[in-house]
């Protein structure tokens, strides 16, 4: 969906430090680039998305069984218009959710809810039924609002949404930070019924007087405990503060933390509470491997023996800090494994584009922090891998369930060194986790096992390229003095041209953040360094909102600025001819600041 377009539903229908990326290694050789220990809570992060069941989901469940991917009722049991029936057919939704026959009705209803489910369990839908049937048809005024915390999130959303409305004359817009505000005030100002947004963006369209909620029926707010974890609180309250004080608030929460209690007592009307399940319950369906790792073999080298050897159709690799994401893509796509970065540091576009292709099933691996890969849902993804465990438990449970969705099986497999035994200890005794130990591949089981990859690739080109006039040359090479070592550059030739072939022809997310960093280098030392410069240092990806584009820190930098120019006059000029270049030289710094 385009970032900024409005999705008419009646229009269609179809529908921290960043370090310089590491040196090339010799092939199985590892680069040089340390692990760190970072708890980042400034990438974008997101909840989970739109869950579309599969076809055996869609099946009733025998005798009436009731778990949290099947309730035993049907969509054409609940009071809904023929419009939203007819959008959740074409979904492919026949049988509700646990958690969608717990909610719908109530907020149907016009109740207040306060929803706590585990990932993977249709909450996007639970949601978006009550939200659709509360629009009213051809408005074009703003009538509802979600709140997501990130953009992924935000996008998915508003996808599921706009199918659920697809027969129901309503427009939809999504609203977040990384893009224009142009576009986004452009359709507001032409009318939408419901926003979805990120709250620092949603926030600022309110103070620019783009976005009126005083019409609003619903606010709902998704992965509300994230939301609030992120820094969001204040965001989040004045949001909801300008929605009338009789409007439905609709709240999705996998835990209940002390924030999300403090906006239930001040916000929420005699709610209905439905607790179901939480993402710190132990995740069914999931086989738990663990290789344990040393110093004796660098963890992304072990990584590449791991992948080699289990051979997953696709997997998120789940790294704790964002120097790892770019150590562990930047290896494993020189050693040839196809693979996509996920980062706050990537550009809105690209970040869709890898998403797009991820769920098309056009990229195998997806490299990426938790808080970046919140929220993605990616249809029957038979692996989840852990560069390292987590710092929090719970979050690994959070990791390990974007496999085995909607009843699938999956498996999760995990590195683990000493620094990972705290973590590794909680999830055994406290969440009963049973790891199958396995051992890493030898140094020459490793070399095998690569040695195997490369020759099915070299036999997938064999296919379609002519080679049999190189087969003297190739004969004659082998016996003569550095034969060897001319077919290893041949050899190494034909895998960067192919490497090369796969960025040309999709979206080099790697390629693009060590572009990014590289500019921001530049950028930094034309401003004198730019160590301790807001923007710099760990992610600020985490969303919020129109602060990336505008807004409150146009506003401070400004302040800044206008701080050091009023320094600047203070201080005495040399005399003679010396202060009129100082002074010329100043302002060319402020507007390359600008």
């Amino acid at each position: 969906m385009p970032t900024t377009d409005t999705m008419s539903t009646s229009d269609t229908a179809d529908s921290a430090v960043d370090p310089t990326p590491p040196a090339e290694p010799a092939e199985g050789a590892p680069p040089a680039d340390s692990e760190t220990e970072e708890t980042s809570t400034s990438e974008d992060s997101e909840e989970s998305p739109s869950e579309t069941p599969s076809e055996e989901a869609d099946e009733p469940a025998p005798g009436g069984v009731r778990d949290d991917y099947r309730s035993g009722r049907r969509f054409e049991d609940f009071p809904l218009s023929p419009e939203v029936l007819q959008g959740l057919k074409e979904l492919g939704y026949s049988e509700a959710t646990e958690v969608q026959a717990e909610a719908i009705e109530p907020g149907l209803a016009g109740r207040d809810l306060l929803v706590r489910a585990k990932t993977g369990t249709g909450k996007t839908c639970a949601f978006g039924v009550p939200l659709v049937e509360a629009l009213e048809p051809g408005a074009r005024a703003v009538q509802g609002l979600v709140l997501s915390p990130t953009r992924e999130l935000a996008n998915q959303i508003a996808k599921e949404i706009t199918a659920i409305a697809k027969y129901k004359d309503v427009r939809i817009l999504t609203v977040y930070g990384g893009v224009g505000m142009g576009p986004q005030e452009a359709a507001l100002e032409e009318g939408v019924e419901l926003v979805v947004g990120t709250p620092g963006r949603v926030l600022d369209h309110i103070r620019r007087g783009n976005l009126d909620l005083s019409g609003a029926k619903t606010v709902c707010l998704d992965e509300a405990d994230e939301m609030l974890s992120m820094g969001f609180f204040k965001d989040v309250t004045k949001i909801v503060s300008q929605a009338p004080r009789e409007s439905q608030l609709l709240l999705f929460s996998a835990t209940v933390s002390g924030d999300v209690k403090r906006l239930v007592d001040k916000y929420l009307h005699d709610p209905v509470d439905i607790y179901l399940s939480s993402d710190t319950d132990r995740v069914e369906g999931i086989r738990h491997l663990l290789y344990e790792t040393g110093p004796d073999m660098h963890r992304v080298k072990a990584l590449l023996s791991v992948v080699d050897k289990e051979n997953p159709t696709s997997a998120i690799v789940f790294c704790n800090t964002r120097e790892d994401t770019s150590t562990v893509a930047t290896y494993l796509d020189r050693q040839g494994i196809e693979c996509q970065l996920l980062s706050g540091e990537l550009p809105q576009k690209k970040r869709e584009q890898v998403m797009a292709k991820m769920k098309g099933g056009q990229v195998h691996f997806l490299i990426s922090t938790d808080v970046a890969a919140r929220g993605i849902d990616i249809s029957q993804l038979s692996h989840v891998i852990n560069y390292n465990l987590p710092q929090d438990p719970a979050v690994y449970l959070h990791r390990v369930g974007r496999t085995g969705r909607i009843g699938h099986e999956g498996t999760a497999i995990s590195l683990a060194g000493g620094q990972d035994l705290s973590t590794r200890l909680v999830l055994e005794k406290q969440f009963q986790i049973d790891f199958e130990v396995q051992d890493l591949p030898t140094a020459e089981e490793a070399a095998e096992l690569r040695l195997q990859r490369h020759m099915a690739r070299l036999k997938e080109v064999m296919a379609t390229t002519a080679f049999e006039g190189y087969l003297p040359t190739v004969r004659a090479l082998k016996d003569r003095p550095g034969g060897e070592l001319l077919l290893a550059t041949a050899m190494r030739v034909f895998f960067d041209w192919d490497r090369a072939q796969r960025a040309a022809g999709g979206v080099d997310s790697i390629g693009a953040v060590q572009q990014a960093k590289a500019e921001k280098r530049e950028g930094d030392r034309g401003r004198g360094g730019g160590r301790g410069r807001r923007g710099g240092g760990r992610d600020s990806g985490r969303d919020r909102g129109g602060r990336d584009g505008g807004g409150r820190d146009g506003r401070r930098r400004s302040s800044r600025r206008d701080s050091s120019a009023k320094k600047d006059s203070a201080k005495p000029e040399a005399s003679g001819d010396g202060g009129a270049p100082r002074k010329r030289r100043r302002r060319r710094r402020r507007r390359k600041s600008e």
